[in-house]
């Protein structure tokens, strides 16, 4: 073992000192009063504090020179991240929390990370293990019976998924935790507490089904989580009011595949019209009235519905729109009109939720009140005889998309999450609204 020498060091940083009496041997330089070490931490904290000080290349031979065993993935950076989605599996064909924790994994995944998903298993048949094909693991938890529940069915089952993560945790831990939805953060902060693992949280909705286990839940995962991420600045509002700190919140919104989604490729034939695409949810009355008012008082303009396309030919159907109408009454993810631009489609939207972060108003596209009828129809009309503004719409669309939404974009803000809560450092703060971020 290296034998230790205090010593200044003006950069407040640790660096190898070689001493007289071989180059074999090291004292490790500190400021005064600083005398926490790598070697005095646990194995776990040792590999993260090394690896946040040194650049990749000066991991391998100081791992050599302090015993501690960093493996491969440790000396080029990378980290284990465990995402618990209990109700929700990773399927971005379904959309929601389950198409959010996908696109997350594909990103870090990409990024040279390693997520591994934890969901319950509803279906026998499902594999306990199994490699998605964006190159993160899945693994199947059994707990309670393989089949779909209620969310008052699966509460008396967290206890069973509960153990599991222990178990898998204690034999290999992983760097952090990002739990989704309050079933995932019970779970988590529990499993995590007993070998003190940092957990993030995603909330995806606060308190909605009125449940005593929930509010509860909510309440704990608030005090023991290490951070808390929001899926726009609408919901990071909300939290904040409902008593999450805001020094504890960043919001990592939704992100897309802009590879699959893309302008370029084939188009889905039709007849010649001019095509409205409705994409996600219409809200009920106003919207959808207003979208047929339009479509019915205009000549060559016809209405075609995304949302009953599998998600293998929508690019195609998108190519081919005109416009994308996306006016639902509450949006958390945004993904729908997210599929839309990036294939370089002008997008109508309501103003609510995610979607006031995703469409730049008069760059990408259109925002609205929600629940205005006559507004909707105004801007659609509006739009469908502006083939000038259509197309300077879609090139900002598809700019925006990459430039924010993208997977790696979306990877690398949820590492800088990741790593304040591994190592308790600060998340840098990102300017503007639009880029819906939250100052730290």
């Amino acid at each position: 073992m290296a034998r230790l020498t205090r010593r200044s060091c003006p950069d407040q940083r640790i660096r190898l000192v070689p001493t007289k009496s071989s180059l074999r041997r090291h004292a490790l330089a500190f400021r005064p009063r600083r005398w926490t070490t790598p070697v005095a931490l646990s194995c776990r904290r040792r590999r993260q504090a090394i690896r946040s000080i040194y650049s990749p290349p000066e991991l391998v031979e100081l791992s050599r020179q302090l015993g501690v065993a960093l493996d491969v993935e440790d000396a080029a950076g990378r980290m284990r991240i465990a995402m618990v989605s209990v109700q929700a599996g990773p399927l971005p064909e379904n959309g929601g929390q389950g198409a959010h924790v996908a696109e997350l994994c594909a990103g870090l995944s990409v990024s040279g990370h390693e997520p591994v998903v934890y969901t319950r298993r509803d279906d026998s048949t499902s594999p306990t293990t199994l490699r998605a094909d964006d190159g993160y693991d899945v693994v199947h938890v059994p707990a309670g019976p393989p089949r779909a529940l209620a969310e008052n069915e699966l509460v008396e089952h967290l206890g069973d998924f509960t153990e599991f993560l222990a178990d898998q945790w204690r034999e290999r831990p992983p760097d952090v935790v990002h739990s989704h939805h309050w079933t995932s953060g019970l779970v988590s902060v529990i499993a995590a507490h007993r070998i003190r693992i940092p957990v993030v949280h995603s909330y995806h909705g606060f308190g909605e089904t009125g449940m005593d286990q929930r509010s509860d839940a909510e309440a704990l995962i608030a005090r023991r989580a290490a951070w808390i991420t929001a899926t726009s600045s609408a919901e990071a509002a909300q939290l904040s009011q409902l008593g999450v700190r805001r020094s504890q919140l960043s919001v990592v919104p939704s992100g897309v595949n802009s590879d699959f989604f893309t302008p370029d490729g084939p188009i889905a034939v039709h007849d010649g019209r001019m095509r409205v695409v409705v994409t996600g949810e219409l809200a009920h009355g106003t919207s959808s009235a207003a979208v047929d008012a339009v479509v019915s008082s205009m000549d060559h303009v016809e209405l075609v519905d995304a949302n009953a396309v599998p998600r293998t030919d929508r690019p195609a159907l998108l190519r081919s729109a005109d416009v994308a109408v996306c006016a639902p009454a509450v949006e958390r993810y945004g993904s729908a009109a997210l599929e839309a631009m990036a294939c370089g489609v002008p997008v109508v939207a309501t103003a609510v939720g995610a979607l006031s972060d995703v469409v730049l108003p008069d760059v990408t596209g259109l925002l609205i009140p929600p629940r205005d009828g006559r507004r909707l129809a105004q801007c659609l009309k509006a739009l469908l005889a502006d083939e000038t503004r259509r197309e300077q719409f879609g090139i900002a669309a598809r700019d925006r998309v990459l430039g924010r939404y993208s997977r790696s974009r979306l990877a690398k803000e949820a590492m800088a999450v990741y790593q304040h809560a591994a190592t308790g450092g600060a998340v840098p703060a990102r300017g503007g609204r639009r880029d819906a971020e939250v100052r730290t």
